[in-house]
Order: C-alpha cells, then sequence, then structure tokens
C-alpha cells in the first residue's frame, strides 16, 4: 500500500469512510468552479469517480491519493496523478491534479500534497515528465503550479466546454526534491 507523509498530510489511497466527505467537497459549487462545466456532483457520481481512480491505480501504478489532515484525520480532498486522455494533444503524457475542500484553501496544503505526488512521479514511478493542465484565470491553481516549478508549454482550449486551458511542464532534469 503507497502512503506518502509530508509535515502536515498523508497521502493514501482511497477508503470506504472517504465517500461522503469527497462527495461534500464535489458538491461544493466554489470548488467545483473550475472543473468541466461548473456542475455539482453528487455521492453517486463521486462513487463512481473514486472507483474509477482506483482502478487507474491497479491498471498505470498511480492515480489520485486520498489527502488526509495528519493532526486531525479529516479528508481534505485530493492530489495524484492520471493520464489526460479528455486532452488527446498532450498524450502520451501524465498529469497532477489536485482538488481540495474549500475550508483547506489558503494553508498551503495543495502546494505540499502536490510537491510529494511530483516527487513520487518522478523518483518513485520513474516518470520522466508531468504535466499540469489548468483552466485559464484559476489564479490560486496557477500558484501552486509556479510553486511546483512547472513552466507554460501550450495553450489550447477543452474540447468538451470550450474555455481557454494552459498546459504545463516539468521533466526530471529540472525538478528540485
Amino acid at each position: 500500500m503507497i502512503e506518502i507523509r509530508t509535515p502536515r498530510l498523508i497521502l493514501r489511497r482511497w477508503h470506504d469512510d472517504d465517500l461522503v466527505p469527497m462527495a461534500d467537497i464535489n458538491a461544493d459549487s466554489q470548488v467545483m468552479r473550475w472543473i468541466d462545466d461548473g456542475s455539482v456532483r453528487d455521492l453517486e457520481h463521486t462513487a463512481e469517480a473514486i472507483e474509477q481512480w482506483e482502478e487507474e491505480w491497479d491498471e498505470e501504478g498511480f492515480g489520485l491519493f486520498a489527502v488526509e489532515l495528519l493532526a486531525s484525520g479529516e479528508l481534505a480532498g485530493f492530489t495524484g496523478l492520471s493520464v489526460p486522455e479528455f486532452l488527446p494533444e498532450v498524450l502520451p503524457a501524465v498529469a497532477i491534479s489536485w482538488r481540495l475542500g474549500s475550508q483547506f484553501w489558503g494553508q498551503g496544503y495543495a502546494s505540499e500534497a502536490a510537491h510529494a505526488t511530483l516527487e513520487f512521479a518522478l523518483q518513485d514511478r520513474g516518470l520522466d515528465r508531468v504535466i499540469c493542465i489548468d483552466r485559464m484565470g484559476n489564479d490560486a491553481s496557477e500558484n501552486v503550479i509556479r510553486k511546483l516549478g512547472m513552466e507554460p508549454e501550450l495553450e489550447t482550449e477543452h474540447p468538451v466546454y470550450g474555455y481557454p486551458l494552459h498546459v504545463y511542464a516539468i521533466d526530471l532534469t529540472e525538478f528540485q526534491a
């Protein structure tokens, strides 16, 4: 079982009792504003998503980690790796992403979790390169991306929703653990 500990977080595989707190995060319109068409997601959709994330772990050897606060045991959201099938122009690629509950914003958790995930990708999983796909205007995510040392690579648009996207990248030679 893969588990990563940072000073304040545990990044781990998903547990059954993560469903309700993750569904609460997905039901927050403030959180979902930058994701797909901005629609909130219900318990059933969240259960299906967690099942898909776990399948990706089994198939790819990486996936989305549940992010747990070390001090309280609360589920803060996720961070992790996935293959961005929705954007064929960047393939083959592995993308890093994150989604935290709004009560956990502004405390450095996303940066801490993303940095640990990037280190996992490049050093543990042996990936040479990782990308991040960000909806233009999402300043909070762009701030995390800059902290990771990722550089702009491509501007494109979402193939379904049509809004502009930035694609950032970092390779193993540029990463500083």
